[in-house]
């Protein structure tokens, strides 16, 4: 699914290193910032 610029981000969810799930809606009118480490947590 492709987003335009200027458009709301797709609801997701994403588990932090404390293996604690944040979903983007619970952020709602909020700055949201992902910082996406490729690996990170999978030993690889």
């Amino acid at each position: 699914m492709a987003v335009e610029i200027g458009q709301p981000a797709p609801d997701f969810t994403l588990m932090d290193g404390d293996r604690k799930e944040h979903t983007l809606s619970d952020y709602r009118g909020q700055k949201v910032v992902v910082a996406w480490y490729v690996l990170a947590f999978t030993g690889g």
